[in-house]
């Protein structure tokens, strides 16, 4: 199963696949099913003991008297029965739902950590709110289902069947009598149960889609959306439809399993009726063969038969209707990863590596369908290197293919043919811890997680002091604004920093791959959405941050990146052009017009953003100036 395609298709479900859930805890599994074997014993027990009570201390068969010592006895044991199996039946609840619970964390657990090792096809083609549900909602979901479908089922199938035995001794006609229903109840259950579970998947899926509005629009930047464009009545009516539709399917869910039930328990109140009307008419005709202690004990063992009946019957219907989740939870375990870590990763010592990068034919398409709509792949047979202390920049049309080569430097992606190798090692050979310490990425809109500005500059480096991190951010030139806030490097930056603008985020961004200290730094437009005193005041910290690293960056703005070693010009996945700034615009083709189309035909001048000019005339940052 592909990830693009994992939410269209089937899932591969068994009950199996379920028990296997609870292999780990199979030392709790043995414990319950020992709990329940004993527990449910209790009530057919008591049973019998009843009908001796009336038999031979109540009514005593002879026509004697009361026998008040029998009818003692026989209550202290009942008595006693009773106060072991509620007292096992508690410390089976508590058994019971804590190996429930630690089935269900261990799903999560096993959830979430898959979901983390998938590729961004998946994420690309998924939404958030839909991913939440399925962690949150469809595992919650099936938590009755988990914690107490085992132990349901082997009580009430033990006691229907002691039950079913004790009632062939007291009186075979009675049994045979009381089974008539049973059949009719088992072909109800599965009707019952088909329908419920389409509507348990549809409330499901109602659900996801109530969760997806509700993360888009209340988050800081959607509620910013809704509030600029005045669209907040728009975003309430759409949260009112999902929330009616959710409502709707959740009452056909639960009104068609209760009415079922319901039924069910009209006929367990009834059917003692039924007992006692042939039990009267047998004894009318002068057949002594049932006694009033048969009866008493046959109604009491009759509901210990039908209402394990019933129960298993719910349980069914409630492991037809947790299908459906766990159908929608084995589709996400079930998508196969694309970037996988091999058997025989090699290890790089991160005080070893060199920071050599290269691409050999390499090729790349997002998928077959993106490939056809669009006539060409995202990369073709593109081929260069990087060596360390280089700045290699890629430029050209959106949609070229630049930010491609990117996120196959940082393996994001794998190739769909040739290869991507750091120090002469294949990325797919390579481990991919040992990848994360060398790589350091800076985007255009970094991400900022919303805890404290130190937890955020230290996140690739959780081990860091302070002082590390405050000499990250001097060189990244944000210390100073962090000092500005009451709380310093303990303030709470908010929902993706939003308490920060937006060079204050990037300058944060740069700190954090500064800590981090890696041998190759990829920049993907790390600068073009900024205005030009905070692009001036990043340019500065990413000259700090390029300094004696290979630095692979993509931008649009040709003042940003003339001082590079090589310039690569990609045009629809291919490299068309290379060479640095002066060269390509010698060629005076595809460089040069975008060279024309940013400077209109003025000139660049190297001055850099200080007044200062480089030894070479050139530097990272300068300023334009048309003629």
């Amino acid at each position: 199963m592909t990830q693009a395609t994992v939410g269209a298709q089937e899932v591969e479900f068994s009950w199996r696949r379920v028990v296997g859930l609870f292999a780990p805890h199979r030392r709790r599994v043995v414990g319950v099913v020992a709990l329940v074997l004993v527990g449910s014993v209790g009530g057919v027990v008591n049973a019998l003991l009843l009908r001796v009570m009336f038999d031979d201390g109540l009514f005593p068969a002879d026509g004697g008297d009361v026998r008040f010592d029998t009818v003692v006895t026989m209550g202290l044991i009942m008595l006693a029965v009773t106060a072991l199996t509620t007292s096992l039946g508690v410390v089976q609840t508590v058994v019971t739902n804590q190996l429930g619970q630690d089935v269900l964390r261990d799903l999560r657990d096993r959830l979430y950590a898959h979901l983390q090792g998938l590729s961004l096809s998946f994420f690309a083609s998924s939404r958030t709110g839909d991913l939440q549900s399925r962690i949150s909602s469809d595992v919650g979901g099936v938590q009755t289902a988990v914690t107490n479908t085992l132990s349901n089922m082997l009580s009430n199938t033990v006691v229907f069947i002691g039950a079913l035995v004790a009632m062939v001794v007291l009186s075979v006609p009675l049994t045979l009598l009381s089974m008539l229903l049973v059949p009719l109840f088992v072909v109800a259950a599965r009707w019952v149960g088909r329908r419920r579970a389409t509507f348990v998947r549809q409330t499901q899926e109602a659900t996801s889609a109530m969760t997806v509005v509700t993360q888009e629009t209340l988050s800081v930047s959607g509620i910013t959306l809704s509030k600029l464009f005045g669209r907040q009545d728009h975003e309430i009516q759409r949260f009112s439809e999902a929330n009616e539709r959710l409502a709707e399917v959740a009452v056909k869910q639960q009104v068609i399993g209760q009415s079922f039930f319901t039924v069910i328990q009209a006929f367990l109140g009834a059917s003692p009726i039924l007992i006692y009307m042939v039990a009267g008419f047998v004894l009318s005709n002068g057949d002594d063969s049932i006694t009033a202690g048969t009866v008493v004990a046959f109604t009491t063992l009759q509901t210990r038969l039908f209402f394990p009946v019933a129960r298993l019957l719910e349980t069914g219907v409630e492991l037809q209707s947790s299908r459906s989740l766990f159908e929608r939870i084995f589709q996400y375990l079930d998508a196969e990863a694309d970037v996988t870590e091999a058997d025989d990763a090699v290890t790089l010592a991160p005080e070893l590596v060199r920071g050599d990068v290269r691409f050999d034919d390499v090729s790349f398409v997002y998928d077959a369908a993106d490939s056809e709509e669009n006539g060409h792949p995202a990369l073709d047979n593109v081929s260069f290197s990087a060596s360390p202390g280089q700045l290699v920049a890629f430029v050209g049309p959106s949609g070229s293919g630049k930010s491609t080569v990117l996120s196959l430097v940082a393996r994001l992606y794998d190739p769909s043919s040739g290869a991507v190798s750091l120090d002469d090692v294949d990325l797919r050979d390579l481990e991919l811890a040992s990848l994360a310490q060398s790589l350091g990425f800076v985007t255009q809109e970094s991400y900022l997680f919303a805890g404290t500005i130190f937890d955020n500059i230290a996140y690739g480096r959780p081990g860091a002091t302070e002082t590390e991190v405050e000499k990250a951010s001097r060189a990244a030139a944000i210390h100073d604004r962090i000092m500005e806030f009451d709380d310093g490097y303990h303030t709470v930056v908010g929902e993706r920093g939003f308490r920060l603008s937006g060079g204050e985020r990037q300058r944060v961004a740069i700190a954090r791959v500064l800590l981090h200290d890696p041998k190759v730094l990829v920049l993907d437009e790390a600068t073009s959405a900024l205005d030009t005193a905070s692009e001036r005041r990043i340019q500065s910290a990413l000259d700090e941050l390029v300094s004696g690293r290979t630095t692979l960056a993509v931008a649009h703005r040709l003042s940003t990146i003339q001082a590079a070693d090589i310039i690569h010009v990609v045009e629809a996945g291919r490299i068309v052009e290379s060479g640095n700034h002066d060269e390509l615009l010698a060629l005076g083709r595809s460089y040069a017009s975008l060279y024309q189309e940013q400077f209109g035909g003025g000139t660049i001048e190297t001055v850099c953003s200080d007044g200062t000019v480089f030894s070479d005339g050139r530097c990272e940052y300068f300023a334009a100036s048309q003629n």
